[in-house]
């Protein structure tokens, strides 16, 4: 049983340390590539609607971005779209 032990350690370190790098920008938009604006058929990063990923030491994630039409019906809902993706 000790062998299986160090071996799940193992792991867990593993998992420890992948969560401590820090992501990529290239991940972060392909992540994006998944929210899609609902009255347009393509993606919000195909769209040209984000200008700038920046990732700080700290694993945060900014991104600016814009929205298709200042009275896009969704503007209240996209931002958490885009949140709840890179997360």
């Amino acid at each position: 049983m000790g062998g299986r032990g160090a071996g799940l350690g193992a792991i867990l370190k593993a998992m420890d340390e992948a969560r401590k790098e820090l992501p990529t920008k290239e991940q972060v938009l392909e992540a994006l590539k998944v929210v899609y604006d609902p009255e347009i058929p393509a993606d919000i990063y195909e769209l040209g609607l984000i200008y700038a990923v920046d990732i700080d030491g700290e694993r945060n994630v900014a991104i600016t971005m814009t929205l298709t039409a200042p009275g896009c019906p969704v503007a209240g809902e996209m931002p958490k779209w885009v949140e709840n993706a890179v997360n």
